[in-house]
């Protein structure tokens, strides 16, 4: 007479057949101690990894950013001040041409005093165009100033060293008497002011659009040499409207809604799982290349590089400016932008025809042109300017933190 097994028996001796040189084993151990311990204890102070540990260290790296700086804010004020004056225009190691190819143009207003956020910024440009050197003889430092106050000391400061322009000079200011006009209204027509006047004093073939909290990155002039002179030359980059150069690190995950990271993502897997699976059956003796293997091996370093977090492995990029990536741009951010000449007129009309308010920045308004008038933009990664800025010029912030 036969007996029916019951499953929780079934489920109890294929257990005991596993032994701890068993395949499945190992790697159910690998999973646990990489996830559970290794990973964790590696990545918790990584502060935009899935293991950060946001009680125990964002208050503290909060802090500790904000003093530094205050710091590199200091020394930026002193560079100036001991940098000797030029007549509206910065003293670097070439003559600037007549007609610039690029021009950078950093918006800035008042921000919380003592940082100098935009005396960083400008500091950095100019002691990277003095690396840069004859290369760079056809980019002009410009200075936008949207303040509507006369108390922006920063700006007057640099009005010594670069051109400026200043937009509420010598102009009444009705902008607080106008309830139809919002801060962030105001902050696309800031924008735009500076956008146009950036072409109609230098009509250069480029503008770089730099807030005053976005600082430079060292490989920023090489990498948009390349991406300029070879990249967007090709047919599917040519004509884009714009093309950023900043995304904020906590966007950057693959588990986004960008389609082009999902396919990214499983490249990773197919170059890391055969990778680790050759590693595994070579010095754990295994017989032999197995299928199952190295699907858990390309999904391990999958789920390894997503937890870690994709910003830090976009890094390895930096070695290389033909390493650097360019893909479709989505809604956030505008730090850096760069923009043809055709395209930031287009730009200056599109803008005029939308109206900016809290929810929808300047940010989504540009974005929302894209599909609405057929265009297209792009960013590349990793960023090349890093994001300093704390204190929104848009709302009040009693207590910066980093996230």
């Amino acid at each position: 007479m036969s007996t029916s097994t019951s499953p929780a028996a079934m489920l109890l001796r294929r257990l005991r057949r596993l032994s701890w040189g068993s395949t499945a084993v190992q790697l159910f151990i690998l999973t646990v101690v990489t996830f559970g311990l290794l990973a964790p204890l590696a990545c918790h102070r990584l502060l935009h990894s899935y293991f950060y540990l946001r009680h125990w260290h964002l208050n503290q790296m909060s802090q500790e950013f904000l003093q530094q700086s205050l710091k590199e804010g200091e020394a930026a004020l002193h560079y100036f001040e001991e940098l000797p004056s030029a007549n509206g225009s910065v003293p670097i190691v070439w003559q600037a041409t007549p007609r610039p190819w690029l021009v950078i143009t950093i918006v800035t207003v008042d921000r919380q005093p003592g940082f100098h956020y935009v005396l960083q910024v400008v500091s950095r440009f100019h002691q990277l165009l003095q690396q840069c050197g004859p290369q760079c003889e056809g980019h002009q430092l410009f200075l936008c100033n949207v303040e509507r106050s006369v108390s922006h000391i920063d700006a007057k400061l640099l009005s010594k060293y670069v051109p400026v322009a200043n937009r509420y000079e010598g102009t009444e200011d009705d902008y607080g008497d106008d309830p139809s006009t919002n801060s962030f209204e105001k902050e696309k027509q800031d924008y735009a002011y500076c956008l146009e006047s950036s072409l109609q004093t230098y009509n250069p073939d480029y503008v770089l659009m730099v807030e005053d909290d976005a600082v430079p990155e060292e490989q920023i002039f090489p990498v948009l040499e390349h991406l300029l002179r070879a990249r967007l030359s090709e047919p599917h980059l040519r004509d884009a409207l714009y093309l950023k150069l900043y995304h904020p690190e906590r966007l950057q995950h693959y588990l986004n809604p960008e389609p082009m990271r999902i396919l990214e993502w499983v490249g990773v897997g197919m170059l890391l799982g055969p990778l680790l699976t050759w590693i595994y059956t070579r010095f754990a003796s295994r017989p032999g290349f197995s299928w199952p293997v190295m699907l858990f091996f390309s999904l391990y370093s999958m789920g390894l590089v997503e937890l870690i977090g994709r910003h830090y492995f976009l890094e390895l990029r930096r070695l290389s400016p033909s390493l650097y990536s360019v893909v479709p741009a989505s809604q956030c951010c505008t730090p850096a932008m760069l923009f043809p000449a055709p395209a930031a007129r287009r730009t200056l009309t599109y803008l005029s025809q939308v109206y900016c308010h809290q929810g929808f920045g300047k940010d989504m308004a540009l974005y929302s042109l894209l599909r609405a008038k057929g265009e297209r933009a792009y960013v590349v990664e990793p960023n090349l300017v890093k994001h300093i800025g704390l204190f929104s010029s848009l709302r009040y912030n009693f207590h910066p933190r980093l996230l």
